[in-house]
C-alpha cells in the first residue's frame, strides 16, 4: 500500500486503533484492511463506490467508518496517537471539507449586464413613468 509503513509501525498503529474501539459489537475481521481503504479514500479523493474491490465491499466500509465516526472513535484514535509524540501540539491540520468559500468566491458577479454610457443614458428619456401620474376622471368633484 502506499502509506510507506513497515510492519512494526502498523502494528503500534493497530493496537492503539483497536484500544479506541467500542467494547460492545462485533469484532471486524480486518483492521488494517479498513484503515488502508479509508487512506486509499481519502488520498485518492475517490468516491465509496469507487474503492477497489481489494478492500472489501464499499458500502461496508462506508458502514462502518459512518459508525466508528458518529461513535467517536476517530477523534479518540487521532488524540492517542497525537498524545504519543512529544511535537504534536506544534502542528495544526486545515483540512479543505471544513475551511469553506463562500458563494460569491467563485468568481464575478451575477450574469451579463448591459450598461449603457453615461451620455447616450442622459440623452434618451426614462423608460418609467414618474411616482405620480395624475389621471383624467370624469368626476364632477374636480
Amino acid at each position: 500500500m502506499s502509506t510507506r509503513m513497515d510492519e512494526e509501525d502498523w502494528a503500534h498503529t493497530l493496537a492503539v486503533f483497536r484500544a479506541c474501539l467500542p467494547r460492545r459489537g462485533r469484532k471486524a475481521e480486518d483492521d488494517r484492511r479498513f484503515l488502508e481503504a479509508l487512506h486509499f479514500f481519502t488520498v485518492e479523493n475517490v468516491r465509496w463506490r469507487a474503492l477497489p474491490e481489494r478492500f472489501g465491499h464499499w458500502n461496508s466500509i462506508w458502514k462502518r467508518f459512518d459508525r466508528l465516526s458518529k461513535a467517536g472513535v476517530f477523534e479518540a484514535f487521532f488524540d492517542a496517537l497525537a498524545s504519543m509524540s512529544s511535537s504534536a501540539h506544534l502542528i495544526q491540520m486545515f483540512d479543505s471539507t471544513i475551511v469553506r468559500a463562500h458563494v460569491s468566491a467563485a468568481g464575478a458577479k451575477g450574469g451579463k449586464k448591459r450598461r449603457r454610457s453615461g451620455v447616450r443614458a442622459a440623452a434618451s428619456p426614462r423608460k418609467s413613468t414618474p411616482s405620480r401620474t395624475h389621471r383624467a376622471t370624469s368626476s364632477l368633484s374636480i
